[in-house]
């Protein structure tokens, strides 16, 4: 058995973050367990910038002007409490990252450069071309190896070990042996991202983001907050859904549809293309509808007019995956995009410091839910998300472990895990990961996108419970141990349905329009019965029981969200 005070599952910046946090204050031992490499994890994909009130730009802009962004962002479903926190100390993780030594572009005068975002009043996305949260990544992971932080690098976690009230560990399997271990922990904080791949054909997300640590989470009896929202990047290339940064927007790319017009003065005409990615996907979703679109449904992101040596210099690769995966150049040519599925706002309900209702259990960064995006998350606040809670749940997880000791390993500590991986290995049945995953993306895209019905609902629950069943005939065909990829594909479908599940049901139950979740048959917001969050918990029968708590309202009353 491994022990350790303080294990984190994920590998992204609210991981690496919350890892470096508990171990710079107090000499504990610490480890980050991961099913892909630290340098790999999705955070890496983040291209735009990092949002804080630094005034470099706008010596105007203020940590209470974003906090305002942020909750109209949200549609009034933010809980203002956790944003003003989250808006407060925006300033003091970013320098904090430059410090350890994040490379940010910088102004004339030396200062951390900024650009406009969707949503925001002011200039405050600090970025380094188009490559933010690829260098976070690295700066954090260096900084966790220079400070003495373990890395399990390929294990996949399956399971809390927990008496109800307390943690005592997780069980874990190592991708390159098979073998299952439990490891003893004061506390654990899940920090294993997003999980956008539920949609499948039509993502932003990297393969991994299947939602495994809100699903271990769920199992546990830990409630998931607000699953219903899921945020569609208005940006995706056109083939692939690999993301184009909201920057190429901030930098003056213009949008147009198949008739080459600017169509966002009809959505947004103040903002344009810098409204907010829901109204600006749904704007397009729009045109393509109303026969506007392109040849294969998808309008354009014309970046031509800044001009080849700004694009290299600001958007570099974007470029480079325009020209790998769409064949086209975008010095010579618009960007064909479609909307993308890209963002949880959902996750494991947590207090402002990443902690759940099980004592030293946690959750931060997409994985969890404070809530500070609400219906629909800004652009440049998911890595601010995951910098400020990744560090408060690493200083609150450092001060717990450092009061309490170790909590006794019952014996039938592996006995879930165990069951869990000798039904896959010893099923026979004739169903494959790949044809119920497909099935799941298809649901997914075409019942609970971006625009939604009562009835395509309806049917998307029913379908996946389907799908649940089918998943009980599921026939792993690599019986190995060594590097079982199929099995691995077999336990993230797992984790994917479980959490489709979660989103369908919201999605069906909130009769009303906010945010990213927009219902034809109820095209209104409804403040009156729907300001409120939606609690999913797994009932005694294996179905998700749907409990609603208040959202937290300190200062700004909900308003119309005109842009």
């Amino acid at each position: 058995m491994l022990t350790y005070d303080i294990l984190i599952v994920g590998s992204g910046g609210a991981g690496l973050y919350a890892a470096l946090e508990s171990r710079l204050q107090e000499k504990l031992q610490v480890a980050v367990l991961t099913k892909v490499y630290p340098t790999r994890s999705h955070t890496g994909a983040a291209q735009g910038g990092v949002n804080a009130a630094l005034g470099n730009y706008d010596p105007t802009d203020s940590w209470e002007q974003h906090w305002f962004d942020t909750v109209k962002g949200s549609d009034y479903l933010a809980d203002q409490d956790a944003a003003e926190m989250m808006c407060r100390e925006a300033p003091t993780v970013v320098r904090e990252m430059e410090h350890w030594g994040a490379p940010f572009y910088r102004t004339d005068e030396g200062k951390i450069a900024q650009r406009p975002f969707g949503g925001a009043s002011k200039p405050r996305a600090c970025y380094a071309a188009d490559k933010v949260g690829h260098i976070m990544l690295h700066t954090l992971y260096e900084q966790g190896l220079r400070h003495g932080v373990d890395y399990f690098n390929e294990w996949f976690a399956l399971n809390l070990v927990h008496d109800g009230q307390r943690c005592i560990g997780i069980n874990a399997f190592s991708i390159r042996t098979g073998r299952i271990y439990t490891i003893q922990a004061k506390a654990v904080i899940l920090a294993t991202g997003g999980h956008g791949r539920t949609y499948w054909t039509r993502t932003s997300n990297a393969y991994g983001n299947t939602g495994d640590g809100s699903a271990i989470a769920y199992r546990a009896g830990l409630p998931l907050k607000d699953m219903e929202f899921i945020q569609f990047h208005p940006t995706g290339l056109r083939r692939s859904g690999i993301l184009v940064t909201e920057g190429a927007r901030g930098e003056g790319g213009y949008l147009l549809n198949g008739e080459g017009e600017r169509f966002m003065q009809r959505y947004a005409p103040d903002k344009m293309e810098l409204g907010p990615r829901d109204l600006v996907s749904r704007a397009i979703e729009t045109e393509v509808r109303e026969g506007r679109g392109g040849p294969d449904d998808e309008v354009f992101l014309d970046i031509t007019h800044l001009g080849p040596e700004r694009i290299q210099e600001r958007l570099p690769q974007i470029r480079q995956l325009c020209i790998e995966f769409e064949g086209m150049d975008p010095f010579e040519e618009p960007i064909p995009i479609k909307p993308t599925a890209h963002y949880s706002m959902g996750g494991v309900h947590t207090d402002i410091n990443g902690l759940t209702s099980i004592d030293g259990v946690y959750a931060a960064g997409e994985s969890g839910c404070v809530s500070v995006h609400g219906a629909n998350r800004l652009g440049g606040n998911s890595l601010l998300d995951i910098l400020v809670f990744g560090r408060r749940a690493g200083q609150h997880a450092m001060q717990y472990a450092s009061s309490v000791e170790f909590a006794e390993v019952p014996d039938s500590a592996l006995t879930e895990a165990e069951t869990c991986i000798k039904e896959l290995m010893e099923g026979d049945g004739k169903e494959t990961v790949a044809s119920i995953r497909q099935d799941l993306g298809r649901v997914m895209a075409d019942k609970a996108g971006i625009y939604r019905d009562g009835k395509g609902l309806a049917e998307a629950v029913n379908d996946i419970e389907e799908l649940q069943h089918r998943y009980k005939r599921l026939a792993v065909k690599d019986r190995n141990t060594v590097f079982n990829t199929d099995m691995l594909a077999a336990l993230e479908l797992r984790n994917m349905l479980a959490l489709a599940e979660l989103i369908a049901l919201g999605a069906l139950q909130r009769t009303e329009s906010r945010g990213a979740h927009s219902r034809e048959d109820y095209p209104e917001r409804d403040d009156q019965n729907w300001l409120k969050h939606t609690m999913a918990t797994l009932g005694a029968d294996g179905r998700p029981n749907i409990s609603y708590e208040s959202v937290a309202i300190t200062k700004f009353k909900p308003e119309a969200r005109t842009y």
